[in-house]
């Protein structure tokens, strides 16, 4: 992984399959996923890249796994809160969850996003 700034291309060459989405969490018979890697920590407590997922929905009652912000290239996603409040994100927006933040993500259509994580 590279040790210096670099640019996140919103369709970049040599995505590879992925699995962070579990197979009975796809909402059509698409169950596609891909990823690029842009930068790993040795120890993978930051992780940067690009992350493409068909329909799918995922629900995290005791709360989401890690803090992230995410911008949305294609497709949205719609992150539901316990009290019933719902927010949908389109391309160009840019968004922040905070680990331990209970919640339901559902995307209905493709979703690529650029993704930051921090375990």
């Amino acid at each position: 992984m590279t040790k210096t700034s670099f640019r996140l291309d919103p369709n970049p060459e040599g995505m590879t399959p992925s699995d962070f989405i579990g197979q009975k969490n796809f909402t059509t018979s698409d169950t596609s996923e891909t990823n690029l890697f842009a930068y790993a920590a040795e120890d993978e407590s930051v992780l940067s890249g690009v992350w493409e997922s068909a329909p799918a929905k995922e629900e995290y009652p005791d709360g989401y796994p890690v803090h992230e912000m995410m911008h949305v290239i294609l497709g949205s996603v719609t992150m539901t809160h316990p009290d019933g409040r719902s927010e949908t994100f389109t391309p160009g927006d840019t968004f922040f969850i905070p680990k331990g933040s209970p919640c339901t993500w559902e995307n209905t259509e493709t979703l690529r996003k650029f993704y930051m994580i921090v375990a």
